[in-house]
């Protein structure tokens, strides 16, 4: 059965089908949200959210071919969601440590790693230093910029798609992404270099 027919009967409220679904997203779910907040935890609870909203309203799905950029619509509103909450509470309570979310509602989760180099829960980000640069790489951009960035490359869109789900045009979408990645290369190449 190919992924439209796998929609069809999800959006007629087989459940079956639905979790077929997940199970070809997930990874890409997983690594999206990993990356937008910093930390393992509040990537599963974004991801548990997405799924269950995306469940809620398959129904009314009406293109199977926009899938995709719909659960990915989804969950970046769960992200942004999850961010809010925690800068909130960080107001009202300023002695709370900072961590995955609130960090990045910051704009910033360096120093937020997970401890252990094992596969989280998941199996899907694994501990290991390259990927714990590349968070650190990312939190240096702004939360918008670092949207593109990962709905490009861990979510595989291409800038027309990414500029329907964000409201930019997809020429917009093209310099910042081009812009923004040069900016990672930069930072990643300099954390990279071996003092003499």
């Amino acid at each position: 059965m190919n992924e439209h027919d796998i929609i069809q009967k999800a959006r007629q409220g087989d459940q079956d089908a639905f979790c077929q679904l997940y199970g070809q997203y997930r990874h890409r779910l997983y690594r999206y949200a990993f990356y937008r907040l910093g930390n393992e935890g509040d990537a599963e609870d974004a991801v548990s959210d997405c799924v269950l909203s995306a469940w809620q309203q398959i129904g009314s799905l009406r293109d199977p071919k926009a899938f995709p950029a719909w659960i990915f619509r989804i969950l970046s509103g769960c992200c942004a969601k999850l961010i809010r909450q925690q800068i909130d509470r960080r107001k009202e309570d300023p002695l709370e440590p900072d961590t995955g979310a609130q960090a990045a509602g910051a704009g910033s989760f360096v120093g937020t790693r997970p401890t252990g180099t094992q596969a989280t829960a998941t199996g899907d980000i694994p501990g290991t230093e390259d990927s714990l640069l590349l968070r650190d790489a990312l939190a240096t951009l702004p939360e918008e910029d670092r949207n593109i960035v990962l709905l490009s490359i861990v979510a595989g869109f291409k800038s027309r798609e990414i500029a329907s789900m964000t409201g930019l045009t997809a020429g917009s979408v093209r310099s910042r992404l081009s812009r923004n990645l040069k900016k990672l290369r930069a930072f990643l190449e300099e954390q990279m270099e071996i003092p003499s």
